[in-house]
């Protein structure tokens, strides 16, 4: 196995890099190790799926298979509830996204977070002492070496020290496992758990991160419920300290995603408005001709007329909450959690689905000559 250079400015750590396909260590029980979704029509069609316990998270393709990334609640984890428990990201794997076989966790949330500012402290306490969570998995490969890095937030630590709440892990491969905190049955796997140096995405909220032509991209929620994008150095695993804030001027949002459109237009989707496991929140987007160019997004027009009037695909995003943007065979979809009520409460959605919609383009992205505005967009979800 091959070592990497993960992290630069000092932080001079090393990957072990395996197999495209290697075998994860559970830390779960073998609960749900097979899902059956409803299969795509088409390779742009609606996927729904259910019974997985994947939750905020995201789709990534390698090699033919699917990897599918997620917050499990199965454990007992209650959003907001102190001392809750933290239950893991776990990853699902397919060949046709109709059947999902259940890998385990990525890193043990028995682990020992070994950031400084945490002093010392275990994933559960980390995520789950103040009940503010871990969310947002987001995997990605760097093109530059393949190394996998693992990102997500832990809202927790901005609040308790105003440190930025992201982490970025190097992984084994896509099934994990993920961190420096030693695993068992993985002799000699030595990763990393980073804590990035951010410049304008230094807040705690949702993230993806999107890639152009070999550079990465951290788009983030601000505390304020506004947007921001970071631009990532060559290891993507911190900010360079640059970007842009408030992109199209957006409040009150949150969960952005963003992909590239087949005419160059950069295509940015979020919660429109933010909203703690809302069911029926609306998904809004905006554009603009680069992802640290300046957006735009659709206004409406009108006496008292609500503003997401026409900048949102769907009022309601098929009854969920949109998530991210993530790509399968090719074309782009976005990640909705259907909240459910379970037991009567929303805080814990160890049983609710998700709906992955394609997000399909009307081009172009323009105004008429005489200043009308908005022709095209993005067809309305087809749920």
């Amino acid at each position: 196995m091959a070592t990497k250079l993960f992290a630069k400015a000092g932080l001079f750590q090393t990957v072990l890099i395996g197999a495209l396909i290697v075998t994860a260590v559970s830390f779960a029980s073998a609960d749900h190790l097979t899902s059956t979704a409803q299969p795509a029509a088409a390779s742009t069609g609606p996927v729904t799926l259910t019974g997985l316990d994947a939750h905020d998270g995201t789709v990534v393709q390698a090699n033919g298979i699917d990897y599918l990334y997620g917050t499990r609640y199965g454990c007992g984890y209650h959003w907001l509830q102190a001392n809750t428990p933290f239950c893991g990201f776990g990853v699902w794997s397919s060949t046709d996204d109709a059947h999902w076989t259940y890998h385990g966790l990525l890193f043990d949330p028995t682990g020992t977070d070994s950031w400084s500012g945490d002093g010392g402290h275990d994933w559960n306490w980390v995520c789950g002492s103040g009940g503010q969570g871990c969310f947002n998995p987001r995997m990605v490969q760097r093109s530059s070496d393949g190394t996998w890095i693992l990102w997500f937030n832990a809202p927790g630590d901005f609040s308790r020290s105003r440190a930025n709440a992201y982490y970025a892990m190097g992984c084994q491969g896509p099934l994990g496992p993920c961190g420096d905190d030693p695993r068992v049955g993985t002799p000699g796997w030595v990763g990393t758990t980073h804590k990035p140096a951010l410049y304008i995405c230094s807040d705690n909220g949702d993230m993806s991160i999107v890639q152009d032509s070999g550079t990465a991209y951290i788009l983030c929620t601000e505390s304020d419920q506004t947007l921001a994008v970071e631009k990532l150095d060559q290891w993507w695993t911190n900010g360079v300290n640059v970007g842009t804030r408030k992109p199209a001027g957006l409040t009150n949002v949150e969960a952005p995603g963003a992909f590239k459109n087949a005419d160059g237009t950069w295509v940015l989707t979020y919660s429109d408005p933010n909203c703690g496991y809302c069911a029926g929140t609306g998904t809004g987007y905006a554009t603009a001709s680069g992802l640290l160019a300046s957006w735009s997004a659709p206004a409406n027009t009108g006496i008292a007329a609500p503003a997401t009037g026409r900048r949102d695909i769907s009022a309601t995003s098929c009854g969920g909450q949109p998530r991210t943007v993530l790509t399968m065979n090719g074309a782009p979809y976005e990640w909705i959690d259907l909240w459910d009520q379970q037991d009567g409460q929303v805080t814990n959605q160890t049983t609710a689905g998700i709906q992955l919609e394609p997000l399909v383009t009307n081009p172009p992205f323009s105004v008429t000559p005489n200043g009308t505005p908005w022709i095209g967009g993005l067809r309305p979800f087809q749920c």
